[in-house]
Formats: structure tokens, sequence, C-alpha cells
């Protein structure tokens, strides 16, 4: 499992909005862009793929910029890992599955697809709401 640039870009900026908009006002790709150090660019191909997941919303012109489309505990990383266009399973073989012979009768497939599910399933339980006020992810 590999999560791309795109993809930690994403969870960055996404919790930057959440800390930067805390009473629902919009904020700019560029205000978003200074603060987290990431290409305005690139951060405009991704919230477009939010916005298109319907995690966010934006409004054009002066005062425009992004907000969240719905409350941020009901916003889960997996959701903007997925609208980033991340696929997050294990790779542990390089077989694919359609053409491994051994697959229904591989262990270690088993394995690590349990691992997979695992990860999918707490990245799918873990809301933004969850990651803002949690002791667990604050910097030392």
């Amino acid at each position: 499992m590999r999560i791309t640039l795109k993809g930690r870009y994403a969870l960055r900026a996404v919790l930057a909005l959440a800390e930067m908009g805390k009473n629902g006002e919009m904020i700019s790709i560029n205000s978003l862009s200074e603060a987290e150090d990431i290409s305005s660019i690139f951060l405009e191909q991704i919230f477009f793929k939010l916005k298109k997941a319907k995690i966010v919303k934006s409004v054009r012109g002066p005062g425009g910029g992004f907000a969240f489309d719905r409350p941020l505990d009901s916003v889960t990383v997996q959701e903007i890992l997925d609208a980033a266009g991340e696929e997050l399973t294990v790779e542990f073989c390089e077989k694919k599955a359609s053409k491994c012979k051994r697959m229904s009768e591989c262990v270690s497939h088993k394995v690590f697809a349990s691992v997979s599910r695992k990860i999918n399933e707490y990245l799918g339980s873990l809301t933004l709401k969850t990651i803002l006020e949690s002791k667990e992810f604050k910097p030392d």
C-alpha cells in the first residue's frame, strides 16, 4: 500500500480547511496553498475532486473559496482518499487476482486481504472531527 502525494496533500488540505474555516467561512485556494506550502494549481485539482465527491462546496468571486459541504463528523479519511483517487490495498503479490491459479488456496492472500480490509475500516471510521479533537493526532 502506498499513499501518493495527492492523497497526503488532500488530507493535509482538508484538515487545514477545517482549522481555518472553523465557523463555516470560505477559504481560498491561495490561503490553503500558503498555509500548507502546496502548489495552488495542485490544490485546485484536488479540490475539484473533493467538490465532485460532495465533501466541499465552493463559491466564486470576492469572498469566495471553499468550505465543507457537510459536518466534519460525517467526513472520513477514507472518503477524502477515495476522492483523491487513492486505492488503499496492500500489494503483496506480482500476479493479478484474475491470473493467479492459487488464489482460492493462498493463505497469504487472505492475510493481506484482511489487512487491507482493516485499514479501510479504520480510515472509514476516522472522521475529520475525531482527528481535530483527539490528542492522539496532535503534535507533541
